[in-house]
This record gives C-alpha cells, sequence and structure tokens, in this order.
C-alpha cells in the first residue's frame, strides 16, 4: 500500500510542531496533494497489474480491441478473441487456414495496440513519467507478446468443420464450447488446447 502521503502528513505536523492547519495554497498543501495524487495512481496501477496478470484481455467499447482492464471477467475476454478470429474466418471466405495465415492473424491481434502506444508515448512531454492508460497498454501488449511466443490460444482454423461452427457461433458461451481450440507458439509449434483457457 502505498505511504507518501501519511509520511508527508507526518513531516509536516513535525516541522509545524504539530499545527496542522495550512493556508489553501501553501506549499504544504501542495506537498500533500501531490502525495495523495500519487498514492491514488499507484493503486490503480496496482489494482491494474493484478487484473493484467490474465492472458486474455477484456473488452472495451471506445477501442477496437481491449486495452484497460474493465468490471468484465474472462468470459468476456474470450467472446472479445474468438470475435476477432471469426471475422478472420470470413474475411478468408471460410477457408481452412494454413499455418502462415494463422501466424499473420496471431501477429495482426497481438500489435493491434501498437500504433496508440506509440501515439501516446510521442505525445507525452520529454521526462514526464508514463501515463496510466500508457502503462497499462504496454502491459497488456507485453503479455499478448509472451503469449504469442510461448503459445497463442485461439479456435483452429485449419480444420473445415471447426470454421463451420466459428461461422455459425452468434455469441452464445456454451457454444464455445463444441469447437476445437489449439495453442501456436511463434516458432509454429501447435498444441491442442481446450475451452475455456487456461493460463500458462
Amino acid at each position: 500500500m502505498p505511504k507518501s502521503l501519511e509520511k508527508t502528513r507526518k513531516r509536516i505536523a513535525k516541522k509545524r510542531n504539530g499545527n496542522v492547519v495550512l493556508h489553501e495554497f501553501s506549499r504544504d498543501t501542495k506537498k500533500l496533494h501531490k502525495a495523495q495524487v500519487r498514492d491514488e495512481r499507484l493503486e490503480k496501477l496496482a489494482a491494474a497489474r493484478k487484473k493484467h496478470d490474465q492472458p486474455l484481455s477484456p473488452p472495451r467499447p471506445a477501442l477496437p480491441c481491449p486495452a484497460l482492464p474493465c468490471p468484465a471477467d474472462n468470459r468476456a475476454r474470450s467472446v472479445h478473441r474468438i470475435t476477432f478470429f471469426q471475422k478472420a474466418a470470413q474475411e478468408n471466405e471460410s477457408i481452412p487456414f494454413d499455418m502462415e495465415k494463422m501466424q499473420e492473424y496471431i501477429n495482426q491481434y497481438v500489435h493491434q495496440h501498437d500504433q496508440e502506444l506509440e501515439q501516446l508515448k510521442k505525445s507525452r512531454r520529454p521526462g514526464r513519467p508514463a501515463s496510466v492508460r500508457e502503462d497499462l497498454l504496454s502491459l497488456k501488449v507485453d503479455t499478448l507478446r509472451r503469449e504469442q511466443q510461448n503459445g497463442f490460444f485461439l479456435p483452429d482454423l485449419s480444420k473445415q468443420n471447426n470454421i463451420d461452427l466459428l461461422n455459425r457461433w452468434e455469441g452464445a458461451w456454451s457454444f464455445l464450447a463444441t469447437m476445437s481450440y489449439i495453442r501456436i507458439s511463434e516458432a509454429g509449434t501447435v498444441k491442442p488446447s481446450s475451452f475455456p483457457p487456461s493460463s500458462q
């Protein structure tokens, strides 16, 4: 738990011999406010990191894909990823994918936040710390890249019957268990997987 506010308050009280009545625009008031804001920011980051330890990410309505943690559970995270690959299968006219094509779509999914992250880095003034949003996006991108290296979870798009099932899917959670899933590593290793995915 962050303690800078508590420490700052003690330091000011000690300096003023226990008199903690402060003027609204005094230096000490600004120090207290700064410490409080810092504590709140650190608590938010800690909570986000705790939630971010999951391999699948939650959807955000304002973005093309999820970036920040939200109260949605693993179901929403899984549904978003499956929806992405359902659209990919439809773009490919429901023809089974070869390994190269699957790797291409995995790469597209993993790097979808790179442009926004780069824009946030450019808009930040030199010497300023990263914003909470930038930190969360960095964590998300790192998690997706690690998953891509170790084995990215997705529906098996190399089988025609699985693509047909994926095309018939209309968003029902229970229907997802009827499809077969795989994990593909960056090196091209394919391992069968099950739904819902377990953390790796």
